[in-house]
């Protein structure tokens, strides 16, 4: 019997409830590789520790981290008739998520993750959907018309339903990861969203005056920049500069970074649509984002909403 986490292409019925949340786009398998130092060392060959493979991507962690906390999460996107699409499909159907696809034409996309001993991680993205892909509007849109939140991964499949989002009033937030603020590739995702991340990997300095473009030139009354251990960069349309809070200090060791924006990100949201302020909620992404980076892989460990309460209970800033 087929069931909403793995049958395709289904249609929502009239008696299902709305969702809190619908995530559109980013699945996929990252395979990891430990290593020593992220460079590539003399030689032809180096013996690792055993490579993994997880289901992983930035839509897949925002969507399972939502339905951890609690939030009826709705999941769309392509996946491939292949080894990983089946792996995708069965860490759903055993997690509960409610997850719809249409077919890939190019297979399910992949990543090859090196992580360092400090956690740090560098990404190979296989970017192998073919150009001008676009998921169907008749695919998504009953979906998108029973939503309270939307949230676009930075898939380029993705990229019109911001304007659909629009047109029906929804709030729409997005993450564009490590963007240089320069490639114009992101400007839907960028100046689409009402609520838009990002992490300061590449603008670093310039990081104040790319949030200050995203506000100006888009929709977003909100923009936050994750800088890993240096906090985070938050500005509201309002500010004339982003205010800066620090990291938390981790409860655990941290061991791999993979999925530590995502895990930011959703606690984050989960706050937020709980009515907290913003400093709460920057604690909650802050304590999720630290609880990632305690565990091997990506998405692996997603925390829930009495962990995270609990957590944040004991929480301290690293600047305390």
């Amino acid at each position: 019997m087929t069931t909403a986490a793995t049958r395709p292409a289904d249609r929502p019925e009239a008696a299902e409830p709305s969702y809190d949340v619908l995530v559109v786009g980013g699945t996929g398998v990252d395979t990891i590789v430990r290593v020593d130092e992220l460079a590539v060392p003399d030689g032809d060959s180096l013996g690792v520790p055993p490579i993994r493979d997880y289901v992983a991507h930035t839509g897949n962690g925002v969507a399972l981290g939502c339905h951890a906390l609690g939030m009826s999460t709705k999941f769309l996107d392509f996946l491939g008739d292949d080894a990983q699409g089946r792996m995708i499909l069965d860490r759903y159907a055993a997690t509960g998520l409610d997850f719809s696809h249409v077919p890939a034409p190019g297979g399910t996309p992949r990543s090859v993750n090196l992580v360092d001993r400090a956690g740090r991680r560098f990404s190979f993205f296989d970017g192998r959907h073919p150009d001008g892909l676009l998921l169907p509007r008749e695919f998504y849109l009953p979906f998108l018309e029973r939503a309270r939140h939307v949230h676009v991964s930075r898939s380029p499949w993705a990229r019109e339903v911001f304007d659909e989002a629009a047109r029906l009033g929804l709030p729409v937030s997005t993450d564009l990861h490590a963007w240089d603020g320069e490639d114009t590739s992101a400007h839907p995702w960028a100046y689409g969203a009402d609520l838009v991340f990002l992490s300061a990997a590449h603008t670093r300095a310039r990081t104040p005056g790319v949030m200050r473009e995203i506000a100006d030139r888009g929709r977003a009354s909100l923009v936050v920049a994750t800088d890993g251990a240096a906090g985070c960069l938050v500005l509201r349309r309002e500010d004339r500069e982003p205010r800066r809070f620090p990291a938390v200090v981790p409860e655990r060791p941290v061991v791999d970074s993979n999925g530590a924006g995502d895990a930011f990100l959703t606690a984050f949201l989960h706050a937020r649509s709980r009515g907290a302020d913003l400093a709460e909620c920057v604690l909650a992404g802050s304590v999720s984002g630290a609880y990632a980076c305690g565990s091997h892989g990506t998405h692996e460990e997603v925390i829930s909403a009495a962990a995270l309460a609990s957590a944040m209970s004991r929480a301290r800033w690293a600047e305390d």
